[in-house]
């Protein structure tokens, strides 16, 4: 007796598409294992590059949120052989480079066209821009050049140092400054390259741009005004940070100002940071809306 199973049952062949996006996903792996392992073993492991794991699984996460568009967009796909190659191959030359010249800012930098130039090769230009975000978020993994992070730490620590020097002062605290170096009482505290907010700055942006990517606002002036207020917010609160190790220092010691209070001030920074972000957006939030409401009435 012989046994005729349902179409819904029996196996399905596996489509072009899906394996078009199997070699797609394998050369990417290709690319990104092997530079994410060195960078587990070396630039991660730092205090300024932290962040750089949980940017690229938030970006894997976003690509697995659009796997449906993306398999709509590989089904339609329109190659574009031309542009695709050519952004692939001048991506890989410069990943090369960084490579074989341990320069990290062009290796992980030049995953990102490498990534876009072959999945437009393969698929087309609309199936990279549904890839856009998870693509360009991954711009916040790559390693600044160490001259461009010394610049711009000395000019925060300056900023810093003296404003939190001013703000304190005002209040009636006796300290001064030198340079970058705080004195309060008894006590001198060194702002040092971890206290000039660079960090913050680089993490608190990438958070926002994932929070602007969440709630998908439609105002376009709200989000900008939002991405404005980003490096201000971060800057405002790395100044509060300064300034609450600054005033345990003095009415408790040293120890404790270098001790668990230095790293928990760091969570404080983040904290503040954070909510000053969502109390912008809340204020935006009531302004545009009472523009729609009003703009309905009208």
């Amino acid at each position: 007796m012989s046994t005729v199973m349902p179409t819904s049952m029996a196996a399905r062949p596996t489509s072009p598409t899906q394996w078009s996006i199997a070699l797609l996903g394998l050369g990417a792996l290709a690319l990104l294992l092997p530079t994410c392992l060195d960078l587990a073993r070396t630039t991660w492991q730092s205090e300024e590059q932290g962040h750089g794991p949980l940017i690229l699984a938030v970006s894997l996460w976003v690509v697995w949120q659009r796997r449906q568009e993306l398999m709509q967009a590989a089904v339609e796909a329109r190659p574009s052989p031309i542009g695709g190659w050519a952004l692939l191959l001048a991506a890989l030359a410069l990943y090369v480079v960084g490579r074989s010249q341990a320069i990290l800012f062009f290796e992980v930098g030049a995953l990102i066209p490498a990534l876009a130039g072959a999945a437009a090769a393969a698929f087309g230009w609309r199936f990279v821009r549904v890839l856009a975000f998870p693509l360009l978020f991954l711009v916040f993994m790559v390693p600044l050049p160490q001259m461009v992070i010394d610049s711009v730490t000395a000019s925060l620590k300056q900023a810093v140092s003296a404003i939190a020097e001013d703000v304190l002062y005002f209040i009636g605290y006796p300290i001064a400054r030198s340079g970058v170096v705080l004195m309060v009482g008894q006590y001198q505290l060194l702002v040092a390259d971890a206290c000039s907010g660079l960090n913050s700055m680089f993490s608190l942006t990438s958070l926002g741009v994932l929070y602007l990517y969440l709630t998908k606002h439609k105002s376009r002036l709200r989000n900008a005004l939002i991405v404005a207020s980003i490096l201000p917010i971060a800057f405002l609160a790395n100044i509060v940070r300064v300034m609450i190790l600054v005033l345990v220092t003095y009415h408790f010691g040293d120890e404790a100002g270098q001790g668990f209070i230095h790293g928990a001030a760091g969570m404080v920074l983040f904290v503040i940071a954070i909510v000053l972000l969502f109390s912008f957006d809340a204020f935006l939030g009531l302004f545009f809306r009472n523009r729609k409401k009003k703009g309905v009435a009208a």
